[in-house]
């Protein structure tokens, strides 16, 4: 079942209105530009038919004036040779096809004016379909860009989560402990350092109490 019923209901349509009491508005506004296209294709159908229609009744109102004219001729022709019997009878004829002549005249009045309705009705269908098109490009628009949000917080979150952090406290906690062996293996290598240059000092404080003792004779 469309959107709409009536091309009245189309012109009239407050397309906000309708979007606002939607569930889905791009699937709603999807319905509504199917709908005008399908109307506009039985608009255009409609008036192109009419156009036909026009064309073959003003052929016929042409054929229609030649007759009414050439029977004029031929009663003039008649009168002038003295055949009053065949200027009657041109003139019955002339008669006729001007009589369908005016009936054929009316036709295309009517014609012109159903062709005139036609066209405004499918102007005005094309520009609420140009307002629709226009208003599911900015709804298009709208969405990606909360699906890009949506995206982009849905990537913080994941971000945020503790086992993400869990991960960088691990790091963390490894750059720490390397840091502290550094510096553990820094302070041992500095440790045996000192003690022997300890021993070695012992060692020259010995040699001079040995030299000590010899010069005292003990």
């Amino acid at each position: 079942m469309g959107v709409f019923s009536r091309f009245l209901d189309i012109v009239n349509a407050n397309i906000n209105s309708l979007l606002d009491k939607a569930e889905d508005p791009e699937k709603m506004i999807k319905l509504m530009m199917q709908e005008m296209e399908d109307t506009l294709i039985e608009l255009k159908s409609s008036c192109a038919a009419k156009m036909a229609s026009r064309a073959k009744t003003d052929r016929s109102y042409k054929e229609a004036l030649n007759a009414v004219e050439r029977w004029q001729n031929r009663a003039e022709l008649a009168i002038s040779k003295g055949r009053e019997d065949l200027a009657r009878e041109a003139l019955l004829e002339r008669k006729q096809a001007k009589a369908t002549l005016d009936h054929l005249s009316e036709e295309l009045a009517s014609y012109d004016e159903l062709i005139k309705t036609a066209k405004g009705e499918i102007n005005q269908i094309e520009d609420k379909l140009t307002a629709v098109k226009q208003k599911y490009q900015m709804m298009a628009e709208r969405a990606k860009r909360a699906r890009e949000e949506q995206a982009a917080q849905e990537t913080l979150r994941r971000a945020n989560e503790g086992a993400t952090f869990n991960r960088f406290n691990d790091m963390e906690e490894k750059i720490d402990r390397m840091q502290a062996n550094n510096d553990l293996n820094r302070r041992t290598a500095s440790s045996l350092d000192e003690k022997f240059r300890d021993l070695e000092e012992m060692d020259d404080i010995d040699a001079e109490i040995a030299e000590l003792r010899k010069r005292a004779g003990l």
